[in-house]
């Protein structure tokens, strides 16, 4: 048994819906890895509930697991934004969030994140940014504005396989996370740390 395996069996259950998404995203998606799974699911469940966010954005849906995940700590009203970029998700991502019962609190939009973002009069209180990672620099920059003071910015896959670590790894993915990585930790509007659950996980917060 790995240290990860170990760690999720001492946390809080799968709920099973998001156990029969993970079982079907498995069998009928290329890449399944894309989903965040029970470990990393629990943890921005538990993160959510700690904000009690009003206001979610989420960049990049794949099939729902993780909206689904972070929409579990919505106040009453909220609601959670996700965008997909990805036309054939699109079936697939809506029948999850109806079998979830989550209809009236996710809003899914079809597109590409750095057109809709701008479109978005909205304050978030919490922003999960998880799609194409060559443009993570330039989602940050488009959601840190639209972040409250005390609102918080998740991105997954900083890690990318422990490659940004290995400097034989030259490839344009790793090269822009490790750039991301190093943009994130030099920004003052926040205060951050850098967290190995499963590929990485920066968890920011917006101080200014």
């Amino acid at each position: 048994m790995n240290v990860e395996n170990y760690c999720q069996e001492h946390s809080s259950a799968e709920p099973e819906i998001l156990a029969q998404i993970n079982r079907d995203t498995h069998a009928h998606m290329l890449k399944p890895r894309m989903l965040s799974g029970h470990y990393q699911g629990r943890l921005l469940s538990l993160l959510s509930k700690m904000l009690q966010p009003k206001n979610i954005l989420e960049i990049g849906t794949f099939t729902g697991y993780s909206a689904l995940c972070l929409a579990e700590g919505l106040t009453e009203g909220g609601k959670l934004y996700t965008i997909e970029a990805e036309e054939e998700f699109e079936d697939r991502i809506r029948k999850n969030i109806e079998a979830a019962g989550k209809t009236d609190q996710i809003e899914l939009i079809i597109g590409q994140a750095l057109d809709v973002i701008p479109q978005l009069p909205i304050t978030f209180d919490m922003v999960f940014i998880d799609a194409d990672k060559l443009n993570y620099i330039k989602y940050y920059q488009e959601v840190i504005d639209k972040v409250r003071i005390g609102g918080v910015i998740l991105t997954d896959n900083v890690l990318w396989s422990g490659k940004v670590i290995d400097e034989s790894k030259k490839d344009a993915t790793t090269e822009l996370l490790r750039e991301f990585n190093a943009y994130v930790s030099r920004d003052p509007r926040t205060e951050k740390v850098l967290l190995p659950v499963r590929d990485g996980l920066f968890l920011t917060l917006k101080i200014k």
